[in-house]
């Protein structure tokens, strides 16, 4: 995203099924709206919705917060032979501030969004859609202390989590109605994790296993957790420059997008992260891509 300033925050993955090799990569750009790459990097598409600031898939349905509607905006890709068909197809108003961060799952089938705030307020957004409109619905609400941002849903452990920026990371039972929060890990434990907590993530496998995944932004780090309870530390890892020095390491990650989708560059799923500094602090954000088996080999995980 050329130019300076803090424009460029989260990713996420879109899977094309039929034709793996034509997935995209949707970036919130929050000067300038969502943009989708290819998995290149090349700019396939930009949708001028507003001031993005994070964004989740579920399908082929797509969801940011937007900061010039104080609300969500929705998107639909169709999948084509020759790639997909990217449309807008409404907004959401939420009835308190701004939403800060969002993510996307699903419960008994139905798409919900989770939106957080910068007041520590978690909210679930049921959503009906059809193939022009949306319309949703708040469904219940949770708090933590201080301000929240990443989210991500594990659909079929039906669990939400999120990082709590200056204190930790939270799971949410959601199939306990009455459920509060749980501490998953926090910054004072010493685990690794520092503030500020930014971008989560879920890299899942068969059986429930998996992991999640964190941005640590404060140290320039990933903590990776087992998926499961007690969500074990399993370790961190940083992302250097290339090889060959033509793409500069990572610093400052704000959105991250863990998925094990089997791609043609990628056969056991990707990381993605967004890099503050390219190569100076706030100058041409951008989104980088790295192998999972690189995760895999740096942190000794077994491979699927």
């Amino acid at each position: 995203m050329a130019g300076n300033g803090d424009m460029a925050d989260d990713p996420a993955l879109w899977v094309h099924l039929s034709n793996p090799e034509l997935s995209l990569i949707l970036g919130t750009n929050k000067v300038e709206g969502l943009f989708v790459y290819d998995l290149a990097g090349r700019e396939h598409q930009r949708l001028d919705i507003g001031r993005v600031n994070n964004v989740d898939v579920r399908g082929n349905l797509v969801v940011a917060s937007n900061d010039e509607i104080n609300g969500l905006s929705w998107v639909r890709i169709t999948p084509t032979a020759e790639g997909a068909l990217i449309r807008h197809i409404g907004d959401t108003r939420v009835r308190r501030g701004a939403p800060y961060g969002v993510c996307l799952g699903l419960i008994d089938d139905d798409p919900v969004a989770g939106v957080t705030y910068t007041d520590g307020s978690v909210e679930l957004w049921q959503a009906r859609v059809t193939a022009d409109t949306v319309s949703a619905e708040l469904i219940r609400t949770a708090k933590v202390g201080s301000q929240v941002e990443g989210c991500v849903f594990d659909d079929s452990e039906r669990r939400l989590f999120f990082g709590e920026e200056d204190h930790g990371i939270w799971s949410l039972d959601l199939a306990d109605p009455s459920a509060s929060p749980r501490e998953v890990d926090t910054i004072t434990a010493g685990r690794g994790l520092v503030d500020d907590v930014e971008g989560i993530s879920l890299y899942t496998a068969e059986n429930g296993a998996g992991y999640l995944v964190a941005s640590a932004q404060g140290a320039d780090r990933f903590i990776v957790y087992e998926r499961q309870p007690p969500h074990k530390v399993v370790g961190a890892i940083r992302v250097a420059s290339s090889e060959d020095g033509i793409v500069d390491g990572v610093s400052h990650t704000d959105g991250i997008e863990a998925n094990s989708a089997s791609l043609p560059q990628y056969p056991r799923g990707v990381l993605i992260v967004q890099d503050d500094a390219n190569p100076g602090i706030e100058e041409d954000q951008n989104f980088k891509l790295v192998d999972w088996r690189d995760v895999e080999r740096a942190l000794s995980l077994p491979s699927r």
